[in-house]
């Protein structure tokens, strides 16, 4: 049974392995097209790092181990956000806007939902410097035409705010402790337990009303006028999340009017590190979302550089295994057979500098062509090395 690996740990074979390269380097070109620069952190560094800002979410997802060199407790990266995080505040430290890119491996303890890898290969590009809605636009963008790339499909976009049931819940004096409870009941859209909890805080009637009405909050555009009448007077900043994601619609509208948009004022994805909008992209089909993101100001702090920051990620595997199964490839590739041959060595050089797959034909072996996925041979005409087709090798 040695050849069993860990549950949620997976291998990927030639033929899926070359699709994803090809859309690894895809995407890159993509990014790089968007102004993007890509960034490698390393796989495993100190814990306090990779725990920091939005890494505290992430600690039961850390697998964590003590390292032979320092005595210093070590983790293995479970979300490569905040190491691009680290790079923009502590490495490159600029006033202006910075783009940052990046793709890799990543290990979770446990799987993020059913049948998810616990090593995903993750992609993602971030927007620092930068506090706009306009910047949260770029990125949803940028997401959308990730997914473009990728072909999943139609794609949703499901948009909210974090800001709203944060206010709220600052206005009727929650403790930490309080807030998480309440949180965990809204995403559950539980308003009874939302409604006792709430009475066991003493929270005052008009603020209860609103925090159990953000249940009922989603729907379409038209929900957002819903939502400022409901949340009436509240304070300035949460009207103002409500205008941004107004303003997101409007763009998006432009920028891809074919993409449906989806609010919901009680799903808050990643609320523990998020400060602003967050979202997320389904396809019909798939349970889950593949690709999310938000806007989580200020995590460069504790690395040197408090910046407005928003950004998104996916997991590649996951993007492959909705996407529209490629179509098979024919075979394309030469075979040479095995010589020390000077001439036929400089035409096997020639051929893989132009890009050519050619492969050898090992003495003791009676593979044919197409075992080895080729559709032409180079054979011996006189003083000369052809490539020519198999069936005319044949004749």
């Amino acid at each position: 049974m040695r050849w069993l690996l860990p549950d949620g740990i997976e291998e990927v074979l030639p033929s899926e392995a070359w699709h994803l390269e090809e859309l690894r380097r895809r995407l890159v070109d993509l990014y790089r097209t968007w102004g993007y620069d890509l960034v490698m952190p390393p796989f495993i560094e100190y814990l306090e790092s990779l725990l920091t800002g939005t890494g505290h979410d992430l600690d039961l997802q850390t697998f964590k181990l003590t390292d032979q060199l320092s005595g210093r407790m070590m983790g293995l990266r479970a979300d490569m956000t905040p190491q691009v995080a680290r790079i923009d505040a502590h490495h490159l430290r600029k006033d202006l806007p910075v783009r940052l890119c990046y793709l890799g491996t990543v290990l979770h303890t446990r799987p993020t939902g059913f049948n998810r890898s616990r090593s995903p290969f993750q992609v993602g590009a971030e927007l620092y410097g930068h506090a706009g809605v306009e910047a949260d636009v770029e990125i949803l963008r940028l997401m959308l035409e990730t997914l473009k790339a990728t072909e999943v499909g139609v794609v949703h976009l499901d948009l909210g705010h974090v800001g709203i049931f944060r206010g709220l819940s600052r206005e009727a004096a929650l403790s930490a402790e309080q807030e998480r409870a309440l949180y965990n009941a809204l995403q559950r859209k539980a308003r009874a337990e939302m409604e006792t909890l709430m009475s066991e805080f003493a929270v005052p009637a008009g603020l209860q009303t609103r925090l159990a009405g953000l249940a009922e909050l989603n729907g379409g555009i038209e929900m957002l006028d819903v939502a400022r009448e409901r949340l009436g007077d509240v304070g300035p900043n949460m009207l103002a999340a409500v205008d941004a994601l107004q303003h997101v619609a409007d763009t998006m509208s432009r920028y891809a009017p074919d993409v449906p948009l989806h609010f919901d004022l009680a799903e808050l994805r990643g609320y523990a590190y998020h400060t602003g909008m967050v979202f997320a992209a389904l396809v019909p089909g798939h349970g889950e979302e593949v690709a999310r993101g938000g806007r989580y100001d200020n995590i460069g702090g504790v690395f040197g550089q408090a910046r407005p920051a928003t950004g998104f990620s996916a997991d590649l595997k996951t993007l492959l295994s909705v996407a529209s199964p490629p179509e098979a490839e024919a075979a394309s590739g030469i075979l040479s057979p095995w010589s020390a041959d000077e001439g036929l060595m400089s035409q096997v050089r020639a051929l893989r500098s132009a890009g050519e797959r050619v492969v050898y034909s090992l003495p003791g072996h009676g593979d044919s062509p197409a075992d080895l996925g080729c559709d032409r041979v180079i054979v011996r005409n006189g003083e000369r090395w052809e490539v020519t087709g198999i069936e005319d090798d044949a004749e």
